[in-house]
């Protein structure tokens, strides 16, 4: 997957409002919503919003690490996190938010943690099924930060088979999209049936034939992506 510093860009802009309504993501964003493990209530943060029952724990250990100017007041969550429920923990939050929003030290451990627990995996798994095209990175990196990657029972709802198996890119991208689409849009849990603007957004892209990002922007949830750098 050989894509230009714009086209990841798109890439990462387009999920970063998909999860938080900003092009460069809120990355003291935090939220709390029943959709961790039997429905338990978790914390979901950050610039492309990752969770409490999932990485959140990694991302506070690296920015610990990384001597931030909150990291001695979050020590002591560390072994708590995905253990001990922290989502009515105020403190807990409102150092997450004051890290997210006041230290940039956070926010350069988040641009790092994104890219190396779901975009390079996302990239990797893509390049292990030989896809090429710039709206299937965004379309496989969306599924790795919103699902966890590619559920093998989705695949098996639709006949397309990927490049890597002889199959054809552009009709493997649209079947999964449909199915990803009719998934979420039929999800038991409301939050989940709420994100259907993602496979939406996908849907018409594909119909605009912008497997290149050729014609930009790409209204992401109502918000105009063109992979524009941000200034400063």
């Amino acid at each position: 997957m050989q894509l230009t510093a714009q086209q990841k860009r798109i890439c990462e802009q387009v999920v970063n409002v998909f999860e938080t309504g900003e092009i460069e993501g809120d990355y003291g964003a935090l939220v709390t919503y029943a959709d961790g493990p039997h429905d338990m209530r978790q914390i979901t943060y950050g610039r492309s919003q990752t969770t409490e029952y999932g990485n959140l724990d990694v991302l506070v250990q690296m920015y610990v690490d990384a001597n931030g100017t909150f990291s001695e007041q979050l020590r002591p969550f560390l072994p708590k996190i995905g253990v001990t429920p922290l989502w009515e923990n105020s403190e807990f939050k409102q150092l997450l938010r004051d890290a997210g929003r006041k230290d940039s030290v956070m926010q350069r451990t988040q641009d790092k943690f994104f890219d190396k627990r779901y975009f390079q995996p996302a990239m990797r798994w893509a390049d292990a099924n030989e896809f090429t095209l710039p709206l299937s990175a965004l379309v496989i990196y969306d599924s790795f930060i919103h699902s966890g990657g590619i559920f093998d029972f989705l695949r098996k709802r639709f006949p397309a088979k990927p490049p890597g198996q002889g199959g054809d890119e552009k009709t493997w991208i649209k079947q999964y999209v449909e199915v990803r689409h009719e998934w979420l849009a039929e999800h038991p849990r409301e939050v989940v049936r709420r994100s259907v603007y993602r496979t939406r957004c996908f849907k018409r892209e594909i119909s605009r034939k912008n497997w290149k990002f050729s014609r930009l922007p790409i209204n992401a949830n109502g918000v105009n992506v063109s992979g524009e750098q941000a200034s400063g």
